[in-house]
């Protein structure tokens, strides 16, 4: 028996990280994939909305480089999940990442404004309007 996924999407908001508890970090995600198909509309392209679950160390590499709108590739292994809620019972689907692969880069954040700070008892002093050809480095 063979139970493999590949999938190619963006993601639909941050990954969250969580830690279980005997300590292992488990990263929620949720991926809108394109079917192909145009909407009904006839804007845009139909899409699925897959939750994805990757633990440990590939858990906390998604967390800390991965934000929503990033294009990735999934691979893992679908896995239906079983519970109850308010007395019912209940079915979840998710693919439980293996493998994950970021195919964009994140987008360029504004370069963060300088903040010059004067050591403590002096003052610092306004340049105006200095040209900045005119320094000599």
């Amino acid at each position: 028996m063979f139970n493999r996924v590949i999938l190619v999407g963006r993601l639909t908001k941050d990954p969250e990280l969580r830690y279980t508890p005997n300590g292992k970090a488990v990263c929620s995600m949720r991926l809108a994939v394109d079917r192909g198909l145009p909407t009904a509309q006839g804007t845009g392209q139909e899409a699925d909305f897959i939750n994805i679950v990757a633990w440990e160390k590939l858990a906390e590499t998604c967390t800390n480089n991965l934000q929503k709108g990033r294009l990735i590739l999934v691979e893992g292994r679908l896995q239906i999940r079983q519970y109850d809620r308010d007395g019912l019972r209940r079915e979840a689907a998710e693919v439980i990442a293996l493998h994950i692969r970021f195919l964009d880069r994140p987008k360029e954040s504004p370069a963060p404004e300088r903040v010059a700070e004067a050591p403590a008892g002096e003052e610092i002093e306004d340049l105006g309007d200095l040209n900045l050809d005119d320094l000599p480095f």
